[in-house]
């Protein structure tokens, strides 16, 4: 029989993460042959690019269909690809769109189907779900850890979106152990906040270790919401791309998971990190968050991953600040790189 490539699936492939677990997965099977699927509104072919000359893989050689999700037949494209992972980030991100139609339609409507196929096709599907989904649980006022059963009451469409995918999976699991059959391979990862190389084209929506190291470069300031004191689970980029592939693996247990650091930096942590990787002594200025803000603003979040730990057999390998420190370190090196050409 002759020799067939590992194939896999991405979608959401030209964004932020997406980029990086392209190249990622180009780095462990260098003949591994990748579809990308992206209909490119927020991402850019740049990241991809970018992203396999940062991993060293040389360019990029797979394929890429420049498509929605929901405008795919999914089951024969599986039927003739035979992937070995299907890995689904395609989602407006955006969690200040506020049409919610438009954030429902995208986010939730094409998932049906994807899953659906996956199962019936026998492919592992890993798809992004987010910790939008617990808005503000009762948890967060005692300060502790996201358990997987907290999420649901969502503080925007965003989050809900994401969550109606998350219903959609346990709902189907439910259905086959009802039938006394095993549960398929999908993975759900609920992406706490994420920061690392590739996320300038994010905008608005890039990390704060990002916008507040640019800061600091460009006018030697740092404005934070009063005191600066918000805290959040922040997961470096890498982490990330390392545990959704755990996901794919066939030990992986079938399951929806947090996917953070497990572990909580303030505003101030970020910018004293900063500060240390850019031999600075920048003060935040503090100034107050919009009142509109307020009542959905999630001011604490961080995962509880001891289901990770033992469902996925993963553990993340960064610590936040030190993650952060090299970070900030790269963004400014490539900043003094631009300004020597």
């Amino acid at each position: 029989m002759a020799y067939s490539p590992p194939t896999y699936i991405v979608t959401g492939g030209a964004g932020f993460i997406g980029s990086n677990l392209v190249a990622k997965l180009m780095s462990n099977e260098p003949d591994a042959f990748i579809y990308v699927v992206d209909d490119f509104r927020t991402g850019s072919y740049a990241n991809i690019v970018e992203a396999c000359q940062r991993a060293g893989v040389g360019p990029f050689t797979g394929f890429v269909l420049a498509e929605s999700v929901g405008e795919l037949s999914w089951q024969p494209a599986l039927l003739g690809l035979r992937p070995k992972a299907v890995f689904h980030l395609a989602a407006i991100t955006d969690t200040l769109e506020f049409d919610e139609q438009k954030m429902l339609r995208s986010n939730t409507e094409p998932f049906a189907d994807i899953l659906e196929s996956c199962v019936e096709c026998d492919v592992p599907l890993v798809y992004a779900s987010s910790a939008a989904t617990y808005g503000s649980p009762a948890v967060a006022d005692d300060r502790v850890p996201f358990p997987v059963d907290a999420a649901g009451e969502p503080n925007n469409v965003y989050g809900f979106s994401k969550w109606l995918m998350d219903v959609e999976v346990t709902r189907f699991f439910a259905m086959r152990q009802a039938e006394k059959q095993a549960l398929p391979h999908v993975v759900g990862l609920r992406y706490f906040n994420v920061f690392g190389a590739g996320e300038a084209r994010k905008g608005k929506m890039a990390s704060m270790v990002y916008h507040l190291t640019n800061q600091i470069l460009d006018n030697g300031s740092a404005k934070l919401f009063k005191m600066g004191e918000h805290e959040r689970d922040q997961i470096f980029v890498d982490d990330v791309v390392d545990c959704t592939i755990a996901g794919a693996k066939r030990k992986a247990k079938p399951g929806i998971y947090n996917l953070g650091s497990g572990q909580t930096t303030s505003f101030n942590d970020i910018v004293d990190a900063i500060n240390e990787a850019l031999g600075t002594s920048v003060s935040p200025e503090y100034f107050d968050m919009p009142e509109e803000m307020v009542a959905t603003y999630q001011h604490y979040t961080c995962a509880d991953m001891a289901l990770t730990k033992s469902g996925l057999k993963w553990s993340p390998a960064w610590s936040p600040i030190d993650a952060m420190i090299r970070y900030a370190r790269q963004i400014a090196a490539e900043r003094s790189d631009v300004r020597a050409h």
